[in-house]
């Protein structure tokens, strides 16, 4: 059953109702789920599975891996049972008390020869007989730290001195060993913070080198650079454990860090909110998309700090939003634990380095319930910051270049849409361009994977169609090419340029590679694309998918205006919500089609995608270089108008084939507004 809060306050709450009461009861509702599946008291905190083949434990003779399941398992769900056993020291579930149980199973987890024994360092160094391996157990005792922290009375407090140096020791090995050269090294400060604060003795060294890697890793803006992508790691690792770092060690004793982490945070909260739509709704965007809502946590985070700027108002807004974007669904849990999907189960966003029990990092959510009754997080009435101040169809653009991330708030649908770039992936890498490589990231229509046919009684893959991207199909190999690289060249007048290159390798020149070059730039409703092929191989057949539509029955409608074509979507999502959708080709594409899939949605089993086509035949021929599209949507079913399907009043070119070969594109609309598309000068400004 979805979560129905008990508690609520519309004087306090006015977008959401909720409370802390609320949120109290939303975790005491998170912590029945998981203790329907524990047996026993000694049983450690391992949940169903739904599925199978790639989250680990990969079999049932993987011991190491399934230590590191009972790791994930305990120290991820104390996230959410350490506030409520400090608001409630008593408070049972099912029959546990959650003290007791957490207690018990800390300590055990320590404790070598145990069967719930999780491995210490050592141990596993020994196991894996490799000297420079990292191992899952380290992200975990940062869970664990911080847990403890939240119930130093109700639980630290209550080991013995012989106990309490077991555990110290048992982190000391995962504090001071080896770790992933990005946000894992924050893991390691997080355990020597803990044990310094506790009065153990740590390698001020190893902590000095950790702190100074990952200020080294801030891009800017907010927003810290993890790896070659930006995702909400940046946000639900450096964001949170850096201002929890500047509480337990920095302030004291690095505090020039400290104070560099403070700002950084804050700079965060300048532009951060405005990555959620109007309902406080996180986008599915980036890895580990399980852990949803924990993308609010740095709001949380903010909070922490000496000199916050987060808004509490909105803060509380968004995290409530947020909370409730997942609980109010009946398809978020299985067996009472949450999915790995984004909604209910989506194998194609899982990673194999998650287990059963991963999702739960989205008790960093959570992490609000550690402020006190009276914090201003809790107090101050709610408010939905841009918002409440956008005019009626008006859109809020706000562009990063450091983290290549550009979000726009649309009024007329309350939806934020995301648009990113310095985007690197494997060549073939299906799953993490669909993570990242994307050109739009919706909060109401979450990616769609590769969509799944029905062809004669069997399931296939359409090879040559992808939501919100373009495939490159060479007619005479059939060979099928996705755009893996993303560079970045920013926005102009209103328009975001950026170029992706398909199949794109760091051996070849960049001329023998397919690309396209990219501008689009936001309409009331959606986003309009002014984008230009840059081929050098013909022939061939190029794709663009819209957004996934959730197909619950739904209504299809085709226009026509002009040379203009549309296809407009009506129904429903999961949850009965309207949804309307409509993509509208306006030159350069030949077709606009739509495709049936089943199992490649992940809000719903069946989905429509719409998706337009054309194909080059000559090798060196002048043809239309400019392919026009847009794809508008909304959550409610009145009609769109015909200036919102057909917003071109015309299109200038500066050649007089009006190709697009060459010069400036002015994209003129019926409201007045005209867009200039000129990709001359970009080359040399593109960043990755």
């Amino acid at each position: 059953m979805p979560f129905t809060p008990q508690h609520t306050d519309y004087t306090k709450s006015p977008y959401t109702g909720l409370t802390r009461e609320s949120w109290i009861e939303a975790g005491t509702y998170m912590m029945k789920g998981l203790f329907q599946n524990i047996r026993s008291f000694r049983d450690p905190v391992v949940m169903p599975r739904k599925e199978t083949k790639v989250t680990y434990p990969h079999s049932k003779d993987a011991v190491w891996e399934i230590k590191a399941e009972y790791f994930e398992g305990l120290t991820r769900s104390f996230f959410i049972a350490a506030p409520l056993i400090r608001d409630n020291p008593e408070i049972t579930v099912e029959g546990y008390k959650l003290r007791d149980y957490y207690r018990s199973h800390v300590l055990r987890s320590t404790t070598p020869g145990d069967p719930v024994s999780v491995g210490t360092y050592a141990e596993l160094q020994q196991f894996s007989g490799d000297t420079l391996r990292c191992f899952q157990q380290t992200v975990e005792t940062c869970a664990l730290v911080i847990c403890l922290w939240i119930t130093e009375k109700e639980i630290w407090d209550t080991y013995t001195k012989e106990e309490q140096d077991q555990i110290a020791g048992f982190l000391r090995g995962y504090a001071d060993g080896n770790t992933v050269p990005q946000n894992w090294r924050l893991f390691n400060m997080m355990d020597m913070a803990f044990l310094d604060m506790h009065g153990y003795p740590i390698d001020e060294d190893i902590m000095k080198n950790h702190a100074s890697a990952i200020l080294a890793y801030s891009a800017g803006d907010g927003w810290y650079r993890d790896g070659h992508a930006f995702d909400y790691y940046s946000c639900w690792a450096f964001n949170v454990y850096a201002p929890i770092w500047n509480l337990w060690y920095g302030y004291q004793k690095m505090p020039y860090v400290a104070e560099r982490f403070e700002e950084i945070s804050n700079r965060l909260m300048e532009t951060y909110p405005d990555m959620f739509d109007r309902d406080g709704f996180t986008n599915m965007w980036g890895r580990s998309c399980i852990y949803r809502n924990a993308a609010t946590s740095p709001f949380d985070g903010n909070l922490m700090l000496k000199h916050p700027t987060a808004d509490p108002g909105l803060a509380r807004r968004i995290c409530s939003g947020s909370l409730m974007q997942f609980l109010s669904r009946d398809d978020f849990l299985y067996k009472g634990v949450p999915t790995l999907g984004f909604y209910g189960q989506f194998t194609p966003l899982v990673q194999g380095y998650s287990c059963a029990e991963s999702p739960y990092w989205l008790g960093k959510a959570y992490l609000c319930l550690a402020l006190p009754a009276d914090h201003p997080f809790w107090t101050a009435v709610e408010n939905n910051g841009s918002w409440d101040k956008l005019k009626k169809n008006e859109v809020k653009q706000t562009a990063l270049n450091r983290p290549a991330l550009c979000f726009t708030n649309h009024e007329a649908n309350g939806e934020t849409i995301l648009r990113t770039g310095k985007v690197v992936r494997r060549n073939g890498d299906q799953h993490a361009i669909w993570n990242y490589g994307k050109l739009n990231y919706n909060t109401k229509f979450p990616w769609e994977a590769a969509p799944i046919c029905a062809d004669r009684e069997e399931k296939i893959i359409a090879p040559f169609v992808e939501s919100q991207q373009y495939v490159l199909v060479d007619t005479t190999s059939r060979e099928k090419e996705l755009a893996n690289v993303t560079f970045w060249y920013g926005v102009r007048e209103g328009v975001l340029y950026r170029r992706q290159f398909f199949n794109y390798d760091i051996d070849k020149e960049c001329h023998w590679i397919q690309a396209m070059n990219l501008a689009d730039f936001p309409v009331p409703y959606g986003i309009f694309r002014a984008d230009r092929m840059r081929l050098f191989r013909c022939t061939a057949d190029l794709t663009l998918g819209a957004y996934g539509f959730p197909d619950n029955g739904t209504e299809v409608i085709r226009k026509q205006n002009g040379s203009g074509q549309a296809v407009i979507l009506r129904g429903k999502d999961h949850t009965g919500k309207p949804k309307q959708m409509a993509m509208t080709i306006f030159g350069g594409f030949t077709e606009l089609e739509i495709l049936h899939s089943t199992g490649s949605n992940p809000d719903s089993e069946h989905s429509i995608l719409p998706f337009a086509r054309v194909t080059r035949t000559k090798q060196y021929g002048y043809e239309p270089f400019y392919l026009f599209s847009q794809v508008i949507t909304k959550e409610d079913l009145t009609d769109f108008t015909e200036d919102e399907l057909f917003p071109v009043r015309e299109i200038r070119y500066t050649d007089p084939e009006q190709c697009g070969g060459y010069g400036p594109v002015v994209v003129a609309l019926k409201d007045g507004t005209e867009r200039t598309i000129d990709f001359d000068g970009i080359e040399g400004g593109l960043m990755l």
